[in-house]
């Protein structure tokens, strides 16, 4: 029997930031290429026809109760992303627990405006937990695609199992987006999650690729603007791998970098000239704003992306914002990324990440973080002999970091958090990671110079990139070339390590039971064949108790 039918509030549209400076072009460093324009991404129409849906459908940050829905209408042909113009219009929503609309549960509608670029969100609530819905849009008669989502396990639910796919990194001029096909043809999935690097912000050719543009990106300079980063987002949203997943489930995503600039922090980016390309407040707060526009995502703490999510008693997911509060990377591996006044997660988040870690009553904490925490050091000495030497010659106590962008760079915050999982006897916590265009299997230890005799306090799995350079793409060699030399000799050096691979692009889907958290790695044929094929890699779990990694030969 159909329910009462249910409206939502409309999403308030956020002030439109007018852009107050022109674009500046950095140099590009394998040339620049012409991109054509958006428009030619949308469907050649009359001035007079109906609505469009061009960018697809999504949903997201599912509620035990509700979803949060999401499109982008263009209105006229004029009303591109980013121009800023267009019509107020009305868009429709309809919710159901059937393909075919049948048993519709809610229907709504809320008016797209140039204020939020047309984009629309809707967050319905009452639905019942751990379902299936359909829900489409509709406006002037015309129809959107319809996709499927599914609402969270009710919190006290004693879920058998959960299904993610996991992804990271996607560089639109790489190549095309076949990962994202994959995930979307399984059909077995609860929700995706996407770690960051969603989007990149370079001009075109500006980014590695092998020296190749697959695929220019639009608009073709690097994006600054609120109207940049809008145009941006769109030219992902058409991308019809993207649409499919988007179709298939709910997806639950967090940003890093690129959806800034390259390297960013709370005061700056390492892709970012101050003076010459603005300010960095406007900046950040234009990406911000596009992406709280354009992603199916609910803002939390002062419009940042740290928030909760809880899947019965099975698993809880604690979503990190690695971003806007961290302390500017150590310009080299020095002891400055031992500084206890430097910050990655920045106070405030710190405690809440340790206070629901501390406190949840689930099987399995997940945590989804965008940079590696496990350490990662080339010629790591014993604990013995490190740890005098550090204190007389200004190192880092843990080894000599390659990355300080990651955790790496921000010691005292990991030392603090992983202290506190000893302390509290916390168990069972796994972090999901994306950024480093490798995949990895790792232990995380309290103390990597005497691992694997001292303990470990949680386990992590890390997520290669969709298309973006790996390092066999960087020094172009054939792909495995690098990993070949480079696997052993990082896994020497860190013996957490039990698996890397660093040359092959893909995607993982992370399977939970009671027992056990397991990650199985894909690899996809060639990011710049459309039609790329995928095929399983490895697979690692961590059993229930245990905080440490294994091998597992068969896939989920």
């Amino acid at each position: 029997m159909t329910t009462p039918h249910r409206s939502v509030e409309a999403v308030p549209a956020r002030n439109t930031l007018a852009p107050s400076r022109r674009t500046v072009v950095k140099a590009a460093a394998a040339g620049a290429v012409l991109a054509g324009p958006l428009a030619a991404a949308l469907p050649a129409r009359a001035a007079t026809a109906a609505p469009v849906f061009g960018h697809g459908v999504a949903s997201g940050d599912p509620l035990p109760d509700g979803v949060l829905l999401w499109t982008r209408v263009t209105p006229v042909p004029e009303a591109l992303p980013g121009s800023g113009i267009g019509p107020d219009t009305e868009v429709g929503w309809t919710v159901a627990r059937d393909k075919g609309f049948t048993d519709v549960v809610a229907t709504g509608s809320t008016t797209a405006t140039a204020a939020t670029d047309h984009t629309v969100k809707a967050d319905i609530r009452g639905l019942k937990p751990g379902t299936d819905y359909w829900f489409r849009f509709t406006s002037g008669g015309t129809g959107s695609p319809v996709a499927r989502t599914r609402t969270a396990p009710a919190a006290d639910a004693a879920v058998t199992g959960l299904r993610f796919g996991v992804v990271s990194c996607a560089n639109w001029e790489a190549g095309y987006f076949s990962p994202y096909r994959h995930l979307a043809a399984r059909g077995d999935l609860d929700a995706w999650l996407h770690l960051g690097d969603y989007i990149y912000e370079y001009g075109t050719g500006e980014y590695g690729t092998r020296g190749t543009v697959v695929r220019p990106h639009s608009p073709t300079h690097e994006i600054l603007t609120l109207a940049d980063y809008r145009t941006r987002h769109a030219t992902y949203k058409t991308d019809p791998d993207l649409q499919a997943l988007h179709l298939a489930a709910p997806v639950i995503a967090i940003w890093d970098d690129h959806e800034f600039a390259d390297n960013a922090w709370s005061g700056g980016a390492a892709n970012h000239t101050e003076g010459a390309e603005g300010a960095w407040t406007d900046r950040q707060a234009a990406a911000k704003q596009a992406y709280f526009e354009w992603m199916p995502v609910r803002p939390a703490v002062a419009g940042t992306t740290y928030r909760r999510l809880r899947f019965g008693k099975l698993a809880d997911l604690s979503l990190l914002d690695l971003r806007s509060f961290r302390s500017q990377q150590a310009a080299n591996a020095s002891g400055s990324v031992d500084d206890p006044d430097r910050t990655l997660t920045g106070r405030a988040q710190l405690d809440w990440l340790k206070a629901g870690l501390k406190a949840s009553d689930t099987k399995w904490r997940l945590v989804g973080n965008s940079v590696m925490i496990s350490p990662f050091a080339v010629g790591a000495l014993s604990a013995d002999l490190l740890r005098p030497l550090a204190k007389l010659l200004g190192l880092p106590r843990e080894g000599i970091a390659v990355n300080t962008d990651q955790w790496d760079g921000y010691t005292d915050d990991r030392r603090e958090l992983l202290a506190h999982l000893k302390a509290n006897a916390i168990g069972n916590t796994v972090f999901l990671t994306g950024d480093i265009h490798m995949a990895w299997a790792n232990d995380v230890p309290y103390d990597a110079g005497t691992y694997p005799l001292s303990a470990s306090a949680a386990t992590e799995f890390v997520v290669t990139s969709l298309t973006s350079d790996n390092l066999d793409d960087i020094v172009k060699v054939p792909q495995g070339t690098v990993s070949a030399v480079a696997a052993p000799v990082i896994q020497a050096a860190n013996r957490h390590v039990h698996w890397v691979d660093t040359d092959r692009h893909g995607y993982g889907v992370l399977d939970i039971t009671a027992e056990r958290a397991q990650m199985d790695f894909y690899v996809t044929s060639d990011r710049t064949n459309p039609q790329a094929t995928s095929a399983w890699a490895r697979s690692y779990r961590t059993r229930s108790g245990t905080q440490k990694m294994e091998r597992t030969y068969t896939p989920v």
